[in-house]
């Protein structure tokens, strides 16, 4: 039905004759002369259509929007001056010699080059949004992406093997999605999190390098960057040590930013979890913010400001200062209304307010400094602020004290925000470009309060670091994982881990996790007797293929490079799934609703 996509008709084509197929983009009508904007996923090209061919010319003039259509007609050079540098297709037109209407379409609920559409509008017509080339461009490139991954991975041994979609569950993440079984009365099959356990068993069973593009589940709270279902770039191989691992996936990260974007990551320097969290607050800071964290938890011991030397002396405490270059300058510096809206941003994440002082003159020492807190911090611990954060004249510091956790999690926010706005960016606080690292040296446990228990920080196969496997049982604090994270931007694009591949080692991580005997047979008994026969050593990681996408086009929600997304309800719009069922369905299931008054109740 057609020789050539549109956008790709170009002027090596001059004097042939083409047939496109696509939909109408823009009709317009100049005194007799009509053109007609045709596109298709490769772009858009223009047709000509003279009224010297009457009948076609009839057909011209009843075209709307988004009609399907189909052109055959001579490519020729457009008129001096007409000329489209943006467009593949700017340097010709097509002369219409025949059309005809495949499909006529009703009036959209919307224009495609409207860039004011809210999102339920967007994802409530979800099939006319994909025919915005922002759209085809976003979904071009996941697909190519994909490609060049394979591709990679291809050249280097590896194969794709599918594992389970339908498995058991493993209650030791996030929520799983659960799926009754009809055949097994009272009993469930669980969603995949991720292919951990099957990609470790392959490992046992020999396939020493396995990869797969799969979708994984997770019922939790949704944000920008998580989807209720999410694709993943999974991958495992045995007999290569953590550098070796993280090596060769550096190299295929930087080979798909480069053949696809034709960008150069550069250098990937390697940060320890510990100087992350000291440095940003964050395992995955955004190195392109130019500002970092003055540890200051030592000199606010004995200061008469409580909130300061309560948050020192407390268990797990931590105080930091957070200079802002120019914050307190006269011209160009933060406004009070700012500075309170700071204040209010940092509470979203437990902080109880947020101090400051302005540095207005180094000269005049205490005088020189303005601040409600600064008659309660004695003249050494003052010095010392000045001295550990480098403050110079006009600069502003900003002060976190509380919890660990909260200073980490309401500074490091606070520090992105400042970072990211305008006054950031007229400041040289942010600097544009691609910033990757590795985060190395995860601790093996954190400790849930409210549990009083130790969790996995990143799973509960994830291998000690040589020589901390006894601190699993004296102190689990201190035990290092081989983990690691691969960050760009502020983003984690992957993670994953040298695993466990011996089943004494094994038990002494479940052990600390307080998970006995009885339930780690019950929960991963498959794994645990794989383990006794020769499990070789070895490990991997998994990339968020939506988190790449999205960095990679600059979108600003990974809902905008799927093609079928979720909102943050967990809903699709499009099908308006979740639904109900009917009876019958359920009775076969075995199931029976409650209502949710009875449900509360129980």
């Amino acid at each position: 039905m057609r020789s050539h996509y549109c956008g790709l008709v170009t002027d090596a084509l001059l004097g042939q004759t083409v047939t496109l197929c696509g939909w109408v983009n823009r009709r317009r009508d100049h005194g007799g002369v009509i053109f007609v904007d045709i596109r298709d996923r490769e772009g858009h090209v223009q047709v000509v259509c003279d009224p010297d061919r009457a009948d076609m010319f009839k057909v011209a003039e009843g075209l709307r929007n988004e009609f399907c259509i189909q052109v055959k007609g001579l490519v020729r050079a457009r008129p001096e001056g007409t000329v489209n540098e943006g467009l593949k297709s700017g340097k010709i037109e097509v002369l219409c010699h025949e059309l005809t209407v495949l499909n006529p379409s009703v009036t959209p609920p919307f224009q495609l080059d409207d860039d004011n559409l809210s999102e339920t509008t967007r994802l409530t017509h979800r099939v006319l949004d994909l025919r915005r080339p922002y759209m085809q461009n976003n979904l071009m490139l996941r697909y190519r992406v994909a490609m060049e991954v394979r591709k990679f991975l291809d050249a280097n041994g590896f194969i794709d093997i599918e594992t389970p979609m339908l498995g058991k569950s493993t209650p030791e993440g996030a929520r799983d999605y659960l799926v009754p079984s009809r055949v097994h009365d009272g009993h469930f099959f669980a969603l995949p999190q991720s292919p951990q356990l099957f990609k470790q068993l392959l490992m046992v069973a020999g396939f020493d390098r396995y990869y797969q593009i799969t979708k994984c589940f997770r019922d939790e709270d949704l944000r920008a960057d998580r989807q209720p279902e999410f694709t993943q770039i999974d991958i495992e191989t045995s007999f290569l040590s953590e550098q070796d691992i993280r090596d060769m996936f550096q190299g295929m990260i930087t080979t798909v930013f480069k053949t696809t974007l034709n960008v150069d990551l550069g250098e990937f320097p390697v940060m320890a979890y510990s100087e992350a969290m000291h440095r940003y607050g964050s395992d995955k800071p955004d190195l392109r913010v130019k500002l970092e964290f003055t540890e200051l938890t030592d000199v606010m011991t004995d200061v008469d400001f409580k909130v300061f030397s309560g948050a020192a002396t407390m268990k797990g405490g931590r105080v930091v200062g957070l200079r802002i270059p120019g914050g307190a300058s006269e011209t160009g510096g933060l406004t009070r209304g700012e500075i309170d809206a700071y204040a209010e941003f940092v509470k979203i994440y437990g902080a109880k307010g947020l101090a400051y002082i302005k540095v207005n003159d180094l000269s005049k020492g205490r005088d020189g400094l303005q601040s409600p807190i600064v008659k309660n911090i004695h003249d050494k611990a003052l010095a010392e602020v000045l001295a550990r954060t480098g403050a110079q004249n006009g600069d502003l510091i900003f002060f976190g004290a509380d919890k660990g956790k909260i200073v980490n999690d309401a500074m490091g926010a606070l520090r992105l925000k400042i970072g990211h706005s305008e006054f950031g960016k007229k400041n040289a606080l942010f600097e544009k470009g691609w910033r990757p690292l590795w985060v190395v040296d995860f601790p093996m446990f954190e400790y849930d309060e409210e549990n009083q228990r130790y969790t996995a920080v990143h799973h509960p196969f994830t291998a000690p670091k040589e020589g901390h496997e006894d601190l699993m049982v004296t102190a689990p604090e201190q035990c290092i994982s081989q983990g690691y994270d691969m960050v760009l931007n502020g983003w984690e694009m992957g993670g994953g881990s040298v695993r466990i591949h011996r089943a004494d080692v094994q038990q002494k991580v479940f052990d600390a996790l307080k998970i006995t005997p009885e339930e780690a047979q019950d929960k991963f008994g498959f794994l645990l007797d794989a383990l006794q026969y020769g499990a070789p050593p070895h490990g991997g990681l998994a990339f968020g293929l939506d988190r790449i996408i999205t960095l990679m086009t600059g979108a600003e929600s990974i809902r905008d490079v799927i093609a079928f997304p979720k909102t943050q309800r967990a809903q699709c719009l499009l099908t308006q799934a979740p639904s109900t069922v009917d009876e019958k369905q359920l009775r076969e299931l075995h199931i029976r609703l409650r209502s949710p008054e009875l449900a509360k109740a129980v």
